[in-house]
């Protein structure tokens, strides 16, 4: 068969199917339809209103509940109290009811409140963490109790890494402090507590941040009633126990701490405090003001434990009458703790031999306070502005030290005009009662002609130089009035001459605005307008008229 005949021939081709098969095939496989949907599950049933619930859904529907309930419960108590005995229950069973009613209304009124904050503020929870840990610790507290989701972010460690419950007036006891240290835990970083009575006044003065509650000065509109009326309350008073919850949990909260000031916890002693040392070997800057602990005692804790202090601030509770420091401790010190920087011992009674290992051995040391000291005649500063210690000095203050010597400070100019003390930027060596003489400290000197002061502020004008001295004799006798202060614990500036003299001071202008208390801790500026009152029990009771 050829080509062709295969090409036309119709036996050969593939037969299509027929359209009309296609029926029969269909309804040979039937399709299935698809299953219907499931029904919707029915709503939860309502639970049923017992009969609490339907009373007190008519109690609230009451139109004038006031008035239907003061007449209805006086029908009640006619008709179905016959005698007093059942009208006094009667009674008592209506406050109960009331009282909670009250209290569930309270509730439901809170959890809306809660619930509306929390669909109303903007910031997330980790947000709103991260701005309350930046709040100091009173605003903290505002903010914790003004709902739920507040209080619960508060609760956050990272909230309480810088507590700072000082007060002008006792407000703060034990309890307090060892909830926040607490919940702190290792996030603490700086703890400050105790009472400060106001800020530093004026640029370069010392005045005192010591306050004893003996110094209280208007009693005449005490009312004891108002002291009974607080009897069986929890005391307001910090006492040496307030530091335990540093050295508890294994150390855990102290453990990172870097900052810690105390000020006038009376009650604090010399074992509490050296516990709480012993449990902050990351301590960087301890401020103690007013504490009736012993100056060697605390040095000694410190040299032992805080090895990376770069700050140290210890102002006496009992000025010139701490004579503990030795020898020793302050080589241990500057051994131990070769990172300070800032070293402030502020109404000790301390010797020249002593300040010089101090001031000699920190190769770091910038700022030195020894102002109110006792026993200090200056001959520490001899020699010393070429030697390791004391060529990065930038502050110096000496201010009242009673047996400053007029010759020592002259000399002591000589050498900062011989090129000595270049970094020195800032010295005081004002005095309420005038400086030393020589021969006898009982003689003062109150208009030095030796001190070339002028001289200095001609060729040092980067210095800030106060030197302010009476114009006139006003010398109290120190022994006398140390002997007389045994039983009234006031700090020694507090009873030192208060006259206002037209004193000589040495300014220059280039820093005339430094602040010779700076970074004490007390920059915020407090009201110091309250009075303090003590009883004559061992319990002594703080109230704010």
């Amino acid at each position: 068969m050829d080509t062709h005949s295969l090409l036309h021939n119709p036996i050969s081709m593939a037969k299509r199917p027929c359209p009309s098969q296609t029926p029969r095939l269909q309804s040979q496989t039937p399709i299935q339809p698809p299953p219907p949907p499931p029904p919707p599950s029915p709503p939860p049933p309502t639970p049923p209103l017992n009969q609490v619930d339907h009373l007190l859904e008519s109690f609230l529907a009451l139109s004038d509940p006031s008035l239907s309930i003061d007449l209805s419960f006086d029908r009640l108590l006619d008709s179905r109290a016959s005698s007093d005995s059942d009208q006094a229950q009667l009674i008592d069973r209506a406050v109960v009811l009331g009282s909670a009613l009250l209290n569930a209304a309270k509730r439901s009124s809170r959890k809306r409140a809660s619930s509306h904050n929390s669909l109303s503020w903007p910031l997330p929870p980790d947000l709103t963490i991260k701005v309350f840990s930046m709040l100091d610790t009173q605003s903290l507290c505002y903010a914790a109790v003004a709902c739920s989701m507040f209080n619960k972010c508060a609760r956050d460690p990272s909230c309480y890494a810088h507590i700072d419950l000082t007060t002008v007036i006792p407000k703060v006891n034990n309890a307090v402090v060892s909830t926040m240290i607490h919940r702190a835990g290792k996030s603490l970083q700086s703890l400050k507590l105790g009472i400060v009575p106001g800020p530093i006044v004026s640029p370069g003065s010392c005045q005192p941040l010591v306050y004893s509650i003996r110094n209280s000065v208007d009693v005449s509109n005490f009312s004891w009633n108002d002291k009974r009326s607080r009897q069986g309350k929890e005391s307001s008073i910090l006492t040496r126990s307030c530091l335990s919850p540093l050295v508890g949990n294994n150390g855990a909260p102290g453990i990172l701490l870097r900052r810690l000031h105390l000020y006038n916890i009376e009650r604090m002693d010399n074992t509490s405090l050296c516990g709480a040392l012993s449990a902050c070997p990351s301590l960087l800057d301890l401020e103690i003001v007013g504490l009736h602990v012993e100056l060697r005692q605390t040095l000694m804790s410190v040299s032992a434990n805080c090895h990376f202090i770069e700050r140290l601030f210890f102002e006496s509770s009992k000025t010139g009458r701490d004579d503990s420091l030795k020898s020793p401790t302050c080589i241990d010190l500057v051994d131990n703790c070769p990172h300070l920087s800032s070293l402030a011992l502020r109404g000790f009674k301390l010797h020249d031999y002593k300040v010089r290992i101090l001031v000699k051995g920190f190769r770091k040391l910038r700022y030195v306070d020894f102002s109110t000291s006792y026993s200090i005649t200056g001959s520490f500063l001899r020699n010393l502005g070429s030697s390791m210690g004391g060529n990065l000095l930038e502050v110096l203050i000496l201010r009242d030290c009673m047996h400053l010597k007029e010759v020592e400070v002259a000399r002591f100019f000589t050498a900062v005009l011989e090129g000595d003390y270049k970094c020195l930027r800032h010295l005081d060596i004002s005095n309420k009662e005038g400086l030393a003489s020589e021969g006898d400290w009982f003689d003062r000197c109150y208009n030095s002609s030796v001190i070339p002061i002028k001289q200095v502020l001609t060729e040092r004008p980067d210095i800030c130089l106060l030197a302010e001295f009476p114009t006139e004799g006003s010398y109290i006798d120190i022994d006398q009035m140390l002997d007389s202060t045994q039983d009234s614990e006031v700090s020694l500036p507090s009873q030192l001459s208060s006259h206002t003299s037209d004193a000589s001071m040495f300014t220059s202008s280039s820093e005339s605005s430094y602040n010779s208390d700076q970074g004490s801790g007390n920059e915020d500026g407090r009201d110091a307008s309250y009075v303090i009152y003590e009883e004559s029990s061992d319990e002594v009771d703080f109230l704010l008229l």
